[in-house]
């Protein structure tokens, strides 16, 4: 059997997910908009599913607006936010956000938006007093996520939305890689706006959650019908709706346990890498991460050889974002970091979760020497 230890690409669904879903998509199968008894039905189940991930994310359940998925969250966030606001054409954003932000917000310069990407230090780490100077009186939006999905760093988030509150500029964080390992309810994060990934945190893959402040202005992105208060149109995924509220109450339910429970696993497996394998760099921060999360370069070597020969011996994990693993170009992330482009194509990133156990770490502590030394020129202590 494989270790799997992918869990910032996706991690697999709870079981009390599948059991909450399994009525939404057999018996309770009515369109949440209808009037009549199955609508109603479903509308209560959503509802409920709303006050759930209210009630974690210490927001009003008004202010909870269910999407496709991570990437659409962070688009309306960015879109909506940035183009909602009555003056003002400026976005600021890290230089290691994901993707999904980092191009809706290149989408906007074509709209006449100004985007300035900011410098993170080796660490991954953003200064908040960069945001500070970056703000103006056109700046519309910041957009800062609050742990990184390829290095683990965890932003200093608090202080960023304090500099955006002073400054009455909306703060949004895409906490995807963060829920069940660190706070995401938005007056701790600091923030107006927070995007959210189900299957980053055992609910299903195809939904997502925007929470934003009702005091903040949202353009949609979709139109049509009007739903989720006319901030998404579409038919809303009742199943998935509240597979991800049970999923989300019960990682913040764990987290404190976990949180530590992974941190020990991580510190052992990132000192035993370090200890046995020459030219093994751990990147990221060494303390302001994701207790889960261990990423590796390895001088001289390939991250896609050094991965294959540990798939080959049953450990899967990956070099990186899964949403640009077909990419041939060095991790931006990695790049902004300070490594050259050749030491951050050796990248590798195992990311443990819920089902991580000791004997998957002893398993990749033992493999991970000999991976090396099969991917040529690698070599254990």
């Amino acid at each position: 059997m494989s270790v799997y230890l992918d869990h910032a690409a996706t991690s697999p669904p709870r079981r009390e997910v599948l059991e909450a879903v399994w009525p939404y998509l057999t018996t309770v199968t009515g369109n949440p908009s209808s009037a009549h008894e199955a609508g109603r039905a479903a509308k209560a189940a959503l509802d409920g599913a709303r006050e759930l991930v209210a009630g974690v994310l210490a927001c009003r359940p008004g202010e909870v607006v269910f999407t496709g998925s991570g990437t659409e969250a962070d688009n309306l966030a960015v879109t909506g936010i940035a183009t909602a606001a009555p003056r003002g054409r400026h976005v600021v954003l890290s230089s290691i956000e994901h993707p999904a932000v980092l191009e809706t917000a290149r989408a906007l310069q074509a709209h006449g938006f100004r985007v300035d990407v900011l410098g993170v230090d080796d660490a991954g780490r953003l200064d908040p007093a960069d945001v500070a100077r970056a703000i103006t009186t056109e700046t519309t939006l910041v957009s800062v996520m609050t742990a990184n999905n390829e290095i683990g760093t965890l932003q200093p988030t608090a202080e960023i939305g304090a500099v955006c509150r002073e400054r009455r500029v909306p703060f949004h964080t895409d906490a995807v890689q963060a829920a069940g390992h660190v706070p995401v309810d938005l007056p701790t994060l600091g923030a107006d706006a927070v995007t959210l990934s189900a299957h980053k945190f055992g609910g299903l893959r195809g939904n997502g959650v925007l929470a934003v402040r009702g005091a903040v202005p949202l353009a949609p992105v979709l139109h049509g019908g009007g739903q989720e208060r006319g901030r998404r149109s579409g038919t809303v995924d009742v199943a998935g709706a509240v597979g991800t509220a049970v999923a989300l109450h019960h990682a913040e339910a764990d987290r404190l346990a976990e949180h530590a429970r992974l941190r020990a696993l991580r510190d052992r497996l990132v000192a035993g890498v370090l200890g046995s394998v020459e030219g093994a760099r751990l990147t990221g921060h060494p303390e302001h991460r994701l207790p889960g999360h261990a990423s590796f370069t390895f001088a001289g070597l390939g991250g896609e050889t050094i991965l294959a020969e540990l798939e080959a011996r049953g450990i899967l994990c990956s070099s990186g974002s899964a949403c640009s693993a077909d990419a041939d170009d060095a991790s931006h992330v990695l790049l902004a970091c300070g490594l050259d482009a050749d030491t951050a194509r050796t990248a590798v990133r195992f990311s443990m979760g819920r089902t991580t156990t000791e004997e998957d770490v002893s398993a990749v502590l033992a493999a991970l020497p000999v991976a090396v030394g099969a991917a040529g020129g690698g070599l254990s202590r």
